[in-house]
């Protein structure tokens, strides 16, 4: 015998299933509204920041995304550039241009004229990619720690952006990024940390966390 709880169910599924009909319609209408009303065609200015884990990792899943589009990407490290990197490893092999500040975190060098030095040395290859139109993706992996200890000069980091063939798409992460360039920037994501693996003793792994 059907309990009168599952015919009452089974006499409102139809009027359910309308709702939720309506609904997705009415979603799917403010979608498509926004869809069509995006009609730009440009590079944009992505910035990853704050003070969780991932802003690099998902600034090089951008990268991926681009190559297996087809597109030519170029990727300029500073900061970590003296530990293995996997995603060098991997990307590397499939054409993409790297190059690297390579002397380690700032902490470890404690030598401002040598770590200013070598920012400059790949600040240099930057600018010749930031200014190539072969080039479809510019990564700057962790520049926002070379504006703050002033390494890098902000107004020329920024021209320099702001002077990128049109369609180029460029990629900045690291931590408190300047006001300056998140104003600049087209997407901005923050990403916060919640909990940490090394907070509780866990070291590093490689293939997870470089």
């Amino acid at each position: 015998m059907v309990s009168e709880e599952n015919t009452s169910k089974a006499e409102k599924a139809p009027e359910v299933s309308e709702r939720h009909q309506q609904r997705m319609q009415k979603l799917k209408e403010k979608v498509d509204a926004r869809i069509e009303a995006a009609q730009e065609d440009k590079g944009l200015l992505l910035v990853l920041t704050g003070n969780g884990k991932g802003k690099s990792t998902s600034g090089f899943g951008m990268v991926a995304r681009a190559v297996g589009h087809g597109l030519t990407a170029a990727v300029i490290q500073f900061i970590k550039g003296g530990w293995e990197c996997g995603e060098r490893n991997l990307l590397q092999n499939a054409g993409v241009e790297f190059h690297v500040m390579d002397t380690g975190f700032t902490w470890e060098t404690q030598d401002k004229a040598k770590d200013t030095e070598a920012a400059q040395r790949v600040w240099k290859e930057a600018k010749h990619l930031l200014s190539d139109e072969s080039v479809d993706v510019v990564m700057l992996d962790e520049i926002t720690y070379m504006l703050t200890y002033q390494y890098l000069d902000l107004d020329a980091v920024l021209d320099v952006i702001a002077q990128r063939p049109p369609h180029q798409h460029v990629i900045v992460t690291g931590r408190a990024c300047h006001r300056h360039l998140i104003e600049m920037a087209d997407t901005v994501s923050e990403v916060n940390n919640t909990k940490h693996a090394f907070d509780n003793g866990i070291k590093a792994q490689k293939g997870i966390d470089w």
